[in-house]
């Protein structure tokens, strides 16, 4: 089966609430026959359209993985807020702003809603609220949008990790010079 069918039809929210490190994880895993009934913010329609897709039956919502709930996104009490950064790395489309030291803010517009900033933030200053609570009134942001900030996001990552081990290298080879050739 195609998994890029069926990644298309995954809410893009990367919230690993499918007990898959994202939603290319998990597509590839229902191509190799994973149940689709485990993905809480794709809900019924994304069963539905999973079902369809694939020519199976669709099946409730597993209540292991979540809920269905209406869309969320996350809010920083500005308030509490120590200016840690820890919830910037989590967040999978890079929807918190900040600097060490500063507030924190997310921009509604942006979040999917995954909740992964959450659990690292120490002065639980994060909640989730309903997105119609918030000014949004487009609502989430579309799947594909979220793919987009995503791979973004997975490609900075990656080249800041290269930067990084590059430099790590290069400061090793001035620290300790050419090894000299064992005679």
């Amino acid at each position: 089966m195609d998994v890029q069918a069926i990644d298309a039809l995954l809410p893009q929210t990367q919230c690993t609430r499918c007990g898959y490190q994202g939603c290319l994880p998990y597509a590839n895993a229902i191509a190799q026959g994973t149940p689709i009934n485990q993905c809480p913010p794709g809900g019924t329609a994304t069963i539905q359209a999973l079902a369809e897709l694939l020519g199976r039956v669709p099946l409730p919502l597993n209540p292991d993985n979540g809920v269905e709930a209406a869309p969320r996104v996350a809010v920083i009490d500005e308030t509490r807020c120590i200016g840690c950064a820890k919830c910037l790395p989590p967040c999978p489309v890079d929807a918190i702003i900040g600097a060490p030291r500063f507030m924190h803010t997310v921009i509604a517009q942006l979040c999917t809603g995954c909740e992964l900033c959450i659990a690292p933030c120490p002065v639980d200053c994060i909640s989730m609220v309903d997105l119609s609570t918030q000014s949004v009134p487009e609502g989430p942001p579309s799947p594909s949008a979220n793919r987009a900030r995503f791979q973004a996001h997975e490609e900075r990552i990656g080249r800041r990790a290269a930067e990084r081990a590059a430099l790590l290298s290069a400061r090793k080879q001035l620290a300790y010079g050419a090894l000299p050739d064992e005679q």
